[in-house]
């Protein structure tokens, strides 16, 4: 029997719900929620805004999109089973092989019947005296559950650079995060991609492949590192199957739940040719590790991150042969680290082509785009193409867009305009029976590693309550208070919150998001877990519960 089917609010008439949970999302949050509300036998829905499963990487279909985590450690956890029926072909799989992935996992599961496609959530209303929600999608229906659980993704809701006339260019233009599902032919076109973040380098790199002439916009350099990707060998394949339970022991141990994790000698612990010679490992090494798995001293000593930081821009001066243009690649306004790292394919040896120009944006700005093309402060450029490659207003932006509104009407929007307050990033004050999936000051790091974890807490919360027939849950306002607190001493002394970014709460694409926050949790994941097994394994003393 469902949880809302038998459950009464003190003596008052039974409520009347359409489902027991309603969650928003399809993408490996939403999926494996879904998954996890059928096995404690609650009537659930998936609205999703797209026509396909996928989140991520339903949306992300442009060219050179992959993973910069390994396959193998990137893929669900949980189901034995798959682990064995499946098998990536890189080591850093591209976007359709991730979306057939997820599809996969879907038709195994038969987790359509419970998805409703092509319904965008427009609003959510808590009420308080049926202690349930009410979510209304942009067709205007309206549907009643107990819990609602936002599966809405840490980077999904994709940002437009503040440039006027964007509308009236007359060629073919997109977001990298909105590409068109048929092919796209670059092949003698005047392409110009706006951006150089992870989504922009890893465009850049495939488009300079066949375009007839590539202009890259650039407004920030970003400090980037190989990625080494490589076809996975059938004997490695055997070898990783045979290493799932390994392989996924190493990711919770580590800081990130990569497969990488921070040396623990300090920079300056040993000779200056052992740390040249590690640094050149590592940058001759697949993934992460020149992020995640160098010198434990990295983001904290301003030193420690110069030596880093000048190690990568030889690097650079060594791969690009114009060394003016090879100076405008390299960051001058934050350390290597400080930010996300992309991972790059010869990225850097693209503007060594001659069919490639680099406008740097500091110098020259963008004034307007034009109907042939994009105007900056010295020139007129005519183009075929316009890709925005310009990122997302991350971790809070995908809620903003919906009107969510708990306790006495308040607009979570409103609770958050100085910045995100959460419970370990999974509940707000206020908004009871809320409950989100990888939402602000969760752990961050290998994602889907903080998914199955954060769902996993959430499914024992609901089985905790279906067994002690309770119907309400909310986050105390003193335990977000303690779990801010938590949050604030982690972010503290790392040279990563001095910068702006969008791990800082700063987009200069959205308006009111120019001053930095703590945006995202910055300690350990085995730290992040254990303090939710705490609250769990006090009895969620840190929740009101009734």
């Amino acid at each position: 029997m469902s949880l809302a089917a038998s459950d009464q609010v003190a003596g008052a008439p039974r409520p009347r719900f359409d489902h027991d949970a309603i969650v928003i999302g399809a993408g490996m949050s939403g999926l494996y929620q879904l998954i996890r509300l059928r096995e404690l036998g609650l009537g659930a829905v998936v609205f999703e805004a797209g026509t396909g499963v996928g989140g991520t990487w339903y949306w992300n279909r442009y060219p050179g999109a992959r993973f910069d985590s390994e396959s193998y450690s990137y893929g669900y956890s949980f189901d034995p089973e798959l682990l064995q029926e499946w098998s990536w072909s890189e080591h850093f799989a591209p976007q359709p092989e991730t979306l057939r992935y997820l599809n996969r996992v879907a038709d195994k599961y038969d987790l359509r019947r419970d998805i409703r496609f092509r319904s965008r959530v427009a609003a959510a209303q808590y009420d308080e005296v049926a202690r349930g929600w009410t979510v209304t999608l942009e067709d205007g229906s309206h549907h009643a559950c107990r819990f609602l659980i936002t599966a809405i993704g840490v980077l999904s809701a994709p940002t437009w650079p503040r440039i006027e006339g964007i509308g009236s260019f007359r060629g073919q233009s997109w977001h990298t995060a909105r590409w068109p599902r048929e092919p796209v032919d670059f092949a003698g076109k005047r392409v110009a991609v706006i951006g150089t973040g992870a989504t922009g380098v890893q465009t850049i790199q495939e488009v300079a492949k066949t375009a007839g002439h590539l202009t890259v916009f650039q407004r920030t350099p970003n400090w980037c590192a190989p990625l080494h990707n490589r076809p996975i060998t059938e004997e490695e394949q055997r070898r990783i199957k045979a290493s799932y339970p390994e392989i996924f022991r190493r990711c919770q141990e580590t800081f990130s739940c990569f497969l990488h994790t921070p040396d623990p000698r300090g920079t300056f612990e040993v000779t200056p040719e052992e740390r040249e010679a590690f640094w050149e490992r590592l940058y001759a090494s697949p993934g992460f590790g020149i992020w995640v798995g160098n010198f434990r001293d990295m983001l904290t000593d301003r030193a420690a991150n110069r030596e880093i930081s000048e190690f990568i821009a030889r690097k650079i001066r060594q791969r690009v042969k114009d060394p003016a243009v090879a100076e405008k690649l390299i960051p001058k306004c934050h350390g290597f680290g400080t930010k996300r790292v992309p991972l790059e394919t010869n990225y850097y040896e693209v503007y060594n082509q001659p069919n490639v120009l680099l406008v740097d944006c500091r110098e020259t700005p963008i004034e307007r785009i034009t109907p042939t093309g994009i105007r900056t402060s010295e020139a007129e450029h005519e183009f075929d193409i316009i890709i925005y490659a310009t990122g997302f207003d991350a971790l809070t932006g995908a809620f903003d867009r919906i009107d969510i509104r708990g306790r006495d009407g308040l607009a979570l929007k409103e609770k958050w305009a100085g910045g995100a307050r959460t419970l370990a990033g999974m509940l707000v004050d206020g908004f009871p029976n809320m409950f989100m999936l990888l939402g602000p000051h969760t752990a961050l790091g290998n994602i889907p590693r903080s998914i199955e974890y954060n769902v996993d807490w959430v499914t024992a919360l609901l089985r905790h309550m279906r067994e002690h027939h309770l119907t309400f849950a909310e986050a105390r306002p003193e335990a977000v208070a303690a779990w801010m607190a938590h949050v604030m001493a982690c972010a503290e002394g790392l040279l990563t919150f001095e910068v702006d970014s969008w791990m800082t709460g700063v987009n200069r694409n959205v308006e009111g998001k120019q001053t930095r926050t703590i945006a995202r949790y910055a300690g350990s994941a085995p730290a992040y877990r254990a303090w939710c097994d705490a609250v769990a394994a006090e009895g969620y003393r840190a929740l009101t519960l009734a």
